[in-house]
């Protein structure tokens, strides 16, 4: 009797494989979608940090009539709190600085992503 207790105290090998089986069912059908979802907020994130430098680069063109030299001479007016960082590469150095328009004074008219590649619909970041 003693060892017919023994023998039901742990899981057979039989029971291990398939709880195992089950979970790399679950995990191959909700990596993706993780991954998937990882990609969307980057982009997501991408989209509004551009949006918030553009503001603030017109902001301040508003204000004093011509476009900030840099990022820093954003920062250092006050107009953002701080370089945002590119959430595709995950630096602060890799925005790209358009200038402005011909005839325009000052050193950056705009601003892109210097990420490469392709977001998920297929047009290049650094085009943003």
């Amino acid at each position: 009797m003693a060892r017919a207790r023994k023998s039901r105290l742990g899981f057979t090998l039989i029971e291990l494989l398939v709880v195992m089986a089950i979970i790399a069912t679950l995990l191959s059908i909700v990596a993706p979608r993780y991954f998937d979802n990882l990609d969307r907020s980057r982009e997501v994130a991408l989209q509004q940090s551009l949006a918030v430098m553009r503001d603030a680069i017109d902001k301040y063109r508003a204000d004093t009539g011509v476009y900030p030299k840099d990022l820093q001479e954003l920062v250092s007016r006050r107009y953002l709190r701080a370089v945002p960082r590119d959430p595709v590469t995950e630096s602060t150095s890799t925005w790209q600085v358009v200038p402005p328009r011909e005839g325009e004074e000052g050193g950056m008219g705009d601003v892109r992503s210097g990420a490469p590649g392709q977001a998920r619909d297929g047009s290049d970041y650094a085009n943003w």
